[in-house]
């Protein structure tokens, strides 16, 4: 259903992607080739697309300190899951937190790119490829076994129909009362809006021309995924934010959900 605050021509472009539909065939060779399309995003793009996530300390100071308000000596193990090439990594080893870091990436070549930095220490962090779509994060890492999650724009790039195994797969190696930090794309952002007829896999779903895929977020839909999983929300929200380039003419709303969820003891 479409938000009140969407123009005529938003309404009218959004209307327009229905007019081609991904076929099932190509959606199929999609899921298929979906870690063979984030190697060679990798590939070409190196560690020059994202930038450093500088600002997640802000908006998760769940980062700064106790999870738990008890204050120990014994270093916080945090889990970044979707960790790319390192763009929140690096800039959280740089701030010298008390954080002990498992990083994974679905994309091998993602992971070298992380392991050839110059700050990586595996005294400080070790990083691994996994499917967290997968059993294979629970046995790297074992049930219980850390104290944050973060991710960060990495569910968007999953089929829908494995969210929820996500989540479960995320809870279970989230020790009883951890918390795991979530952002990602929201319903009708500047990027959903901007695609282009034949571009669109289903509802809420897109893929771009490389292959990578983006699905888009309700606040709902995400705390449901959260509670099945037997994780608590204490924070579930739209932020709303606006692009601006004023020398390019660009005004565009940026809408993420980001939500907080804590695991039941």
């Amino acid at each position: 259903m479409a938000g009140p605050d969407l123009t005529t021509k938003e309404l009218e472009l959004l209307e327009k992607q229905n007019s081609r539909i991904v076929p099932e065939f190509k959606a199929n060779k999609l899921e298929l080739e979906a870690q063979r399309n984030w190697d060679l995003f990798y590939k070409r793009n190196e560690t020059n697309f994202f930038k450093d996530r500088h600002w997640t300390t802000r908006e998760f100071e769940e980062l700064l300190g106790d999870v738990d308000g008890k204050d120990g000596e014994k270093p916080k193990v945090l889990l970044e899951v979707g960790c790319g090439v390192g763009n929140l990594v690096f800039p959280l080893l740089e701030e010298n937190l008390s954080l002990y870091i498992y990083c994974c990436d679905f994309s091998p070549r993602g992971v070298q790119f992380v392991k050839d930095h110059k700050l990586y220490n595996e005294d400080r962090v070790r990083a691994f490829q996994c499917d967290i779509t997968t059993e294979t994060l629970l046995s790297e890492l074992g049930p219980g076994s850390v104290d944050l999650i973060t991710c960060i724009f990495v569910m968007s790039a999953i089929h829908p129909t494995k969210h929820q195994a996500v989540f479960q797969n995320l809870s279970r190696v989230l020790r009883p009362g951890g918390v795991l930090l979530f952002r990602d794309y929201g319903l009708y952002d500047m990027a959903m809006i901007r695609f282009k007829p034949g571009s669109k896999i289903g509802e809420n779903f897109y893929t771009r021309q490389d292959g990578t895929r983006s699905y888009f977020f309700q606040a709902s839909e995400v705390e449901q995924l959260g509670l099945a999983a037997g994780l608590v929300p204490f924070q579930n929200q739209v932020v709303e934010r606006r692009t601006v380039n004023v020398k390019e003419g660009v005004d565009v709303a940026r809408n993420f959900v980001q939500s907080k969820f804590r695991k039941s003891v």
